[in-house]
């Protein structure tokens, strides 16, 4: 059984934050603790102007979040690990090889889609990477 979700992207600004929030709202009566962190993360900052933007636009608000700089002990601790892209999946085995098997693509029942990064992008790229993470984690329900 699933009680633990970490959600993995690069800066934990953007999209690791952005699916924690949707998952969050969508999971709320399962008791599942959700959670993101970064694999360069921009420690301590908050969601990017442009994705606080799309997500309040979608109901969402991401004041409180401040990025993480991912650990093996946070990777240890999550039952589901879920990354936007194979590279990430690649650099969290490296970071903790006991990770394999509970790390996949947030995009996996999606044909196994990457999900782009939008740093430093035009709104579109955003709202673009918004509409994905939103039909991943409705993907993912199902299974948990």
């Amino acid at each position: 059984m699933i009680k633990s979700i970490l959600v993995v992207c690069v800066g934990n600004i953007c999209r690791s934050p952005t699916a924690e929030a949707l998952l969050k709202a969508k999971l709320d009566a399962k008791g599942i603790r959700i959670s993101s962190a970064g694999l360069g993360a921009l420690v301590g900052k908050p969601v990017d102007a442009t994705a606080t933007e799309v997500m309040a636009a979608n109901g969402y608000d991401l004041a409180d979040h401040k990025a993480r700089q991912l650990t093996p002990s946070m990777l240890h601790e999550a039952d589901l690990i879920l990354a936007m892209e194979a590279r990430h999946i690649q650099s969290i085995h490296a970071m903790a090889p006991q990770s394999r098997g509970k790390t996949l693509l947030i995009g996996k029942w999606l044909e196994g889609r990457e999900v782009p990064d939008p740093y430093r992008q035009q709104l579109p790229a955003f709202e673009h990477v918004f509409r994905m993470l939103d039909k991943a984690t409705d993907a993912w329900l199902p299974y948990l």
